[in-house]
């Protein structure tokens, strides 16, 4: 009985080390709009694809927030992850700020552009300087450009993804000597789908590419709203589809989107990467199959490009009722409906409470007063959560959750798969939960 007891503790003790591994939390000291965040990832594929990036502007006003789901392999999730948060801030800038960040860039002091946070990513040196100097050709071409908004932030987003998949692309076709650089090569052959949250006061900008997906929780008389702030880029946006099939010829109107995937290849129908479906059929043939073989040709390459890493931008103005924002890799949507994800960070928000001692929240308050507050902490203590962390908590859910409550056993079986099999059941789940100061929001500035 001992050991069998034994046994159950440890399964227990393990699921929660592997569930617990990856998760993150940070309350802004500041006040802002945005109180604090949860983040969480779990990994199905070795190495996992998903990349995560959170950081504050400096500058600029804005906090911003990205989820990277990468396909063929981790390399591009992982750059532009580390990347784009920089291309944005400087979209942002001023003319006079640009001028300074570049007359700073070669000193011991340079100009900081973000404050990160959770970041433990470093590139390589050599890439390191190739990215370097792709930057500051970008910002001189910002300081030219008299017809941008700088306040623009939907121009910002879109700018910025844009050209650095445009620098992906140029930094894999061109070397000092020539030659293919190996490393750039297998990033732009890679690719990966983005969500990214700018946050100003009561401003939420979302820019998507590709299938993750981006959820409000809005509280109105205890009642919980699910919003979806984006629209996924796949087989099933109608108007996507009708897109790609318009920039090709009618010819190809049945090898463009086959099997569901474009060129019967790739899921998403947006992407940052993934040049194998943009370059020319010279470049094709002539550098990437020469270097790394006929299987990186699309079947039926006709007239590319087919696929762009244009973002969709849609813009969301915050009030005291919008409580919470999810941001997660289809991973997790693929297991769960945005409606539960909602109910589920709104229960985690009246129950995680119970996870700290009590404190009364004022000094000489009335005996009628505290029995209100033991009151409402009996009735949190029904929802008290296994995991401080919400991004945890809809990971357990997601897997193990049942109607019933969770399902340790179900859950346990889904963690313990064997890394070859594991990607036919789940795929890596990457999740954000941003939490937003109501009282900042009901008295900001519009």
């Amino acid at each position: 009985m001992y050991l069998l007891y034994s046994i159950i503790i440890s399964s227990f003790l393990m699921v929660d080390s592997v569930l617990h591994a990856n998760e993150f939390s940070y309350e802004f000291p500041e006040h802002k709009s945005v109180k604090s965040y949860d983040s969480n990832q779990l990994a199905s594929n070795n190495p996992i694809e998903d990349t995560r990036s959170e950081a504050s502007c400096i500058p600029t006003p804005g906090i911003l927030m990205g989820i990277f789901d990468g396909h063929g392999g981790g390399a591009c999730a992982q750059v532009v992850a580390k990347r784009i948060f920089k291309y944005i801030s400087a979209c942002l800038m001023s003319p006079d700020q640009l001028k300074e960040y570049l007359q700073l860039a070669e000193t011991n002091e340079p100009m900081k552009l973000l404050k990160t946070y959770n970041d433990k990513v470093q590139f390589v040196e050599d890439v390191r300087d190739i990215y370097r100097n792709s930057f500051k050709l970008f910002v001189n071409d910002l300081i030219k450009d008299t017809n941008r908004s700088w306040t623009n932030v939907h121009e910002a987003l879109e700018k910025a993804v844009l050209r650095l998949d445009d620098d992906i692309s140029r930094e894999a076709l061109t070397t000092p000597s020539g030659g293919v650089n190996m490393k750039t090569l297998s990033v732009a052959m890679s690719g990966c789908v983005a969500i990214i949250a700018h946050i100003n006061g009561p401003h939420l900008n979302i820019a998507h590419v590709g299938d993750a997906c981006a959820v409000l929780g809005t509280q109105k008389e205890n009642h919980w709203t699910a919003t979806k702030l984006t629209v996924e880029h796949n087989i099933e946006n109608a108007e996507e589809v009708e897109r790609i099939l318009g920039e090709h010829p009618t010819t190809e109107s049945d090898t463009v989107l086959r099997m569901d995937r474009l060129l019967g290849q790739l899921a998403p129908l947006r992407s940052i990467g993934d040049f194998r479906y943009k370059w020319s059929k010279d470049i094709m043939q002539n550098v990437v199959v020469k270097v790394l073989g006929d299987q990186y040709l699309p079947p039926n390459y006709h007239t590319p490009p087919y696929l762009t890493a244009k973002p969709e931008v849609n813009y969301h103005k915050l009030t005291p009722n919008d409580k919470f924002l999810v941001i997660a890799s289809d991973g997790l949507w693929d297991v769960i409906s945005p409606a539960e994800v909602v109910n589920l960070v709104g229960k985690h928000m009246s129950g995680k409470v119970t996870l700290s001692p009590l404190f009364l929240p004022r000094r000489n308050m009335k005996l009628g007063e505290i029995e209100e507050v033991l009151q409402q902490r009996k009735e949190s203590m029904k929802l008290k959560p296994k995991d401080k962390n919400a991004a945890t908590h809809l990971i357990r859910n997601a897997l193990g959750g049942t109607e019933f409550g969770i399902d340790h056993g179900k859950l346990s079986q889904m963690l313990s798969l064997p890394v070859e099999v594991s990607r036919v059941f789940r795929d890596d789940i990457t999740v954000t939960v941003i939490y937003f100061d109501s009282d900042y929001l009901g008295h900001c500035p519009p």
